[in-house]
């Protein structure tokens, strides 16, 4: 999975995915993401599993910009 940013840069501070039999898992990103950036990769937990959920967790850098848009990917 990784995330893309659009429309202004943010400082991403963590991930929450939650899967379709209630099991979550947090991801820790800590990452400054500048418009048009993505995140690294990120590689899930174990298994073949439907995603319910993904929350964002993270601020928005500069007022001025107006706020972040960010898009989740998913690939095998």
């Amino acid at each position: 999975m990784l995330a893309r940013v659009t429309d202004s840069p943010l400082n991403m501070h963590r991930i929450v995915v939650t899967y379709d039999n209630g099991s979550a898992e947090r991801l820790d990103v800590r990452q400054n993401i500048s418009k048009g950036g993505e995140t690294r990769d990120i590689d899930l937990a174990g298994g073949k599993r439907s995603i319910r959920t993904i929350e964002f967790w993270y601020d928005t850098k500069g007022l001025f910009n107006g706020k972040a848009d960010v898009t989740a990917f998913g690939r095998r």
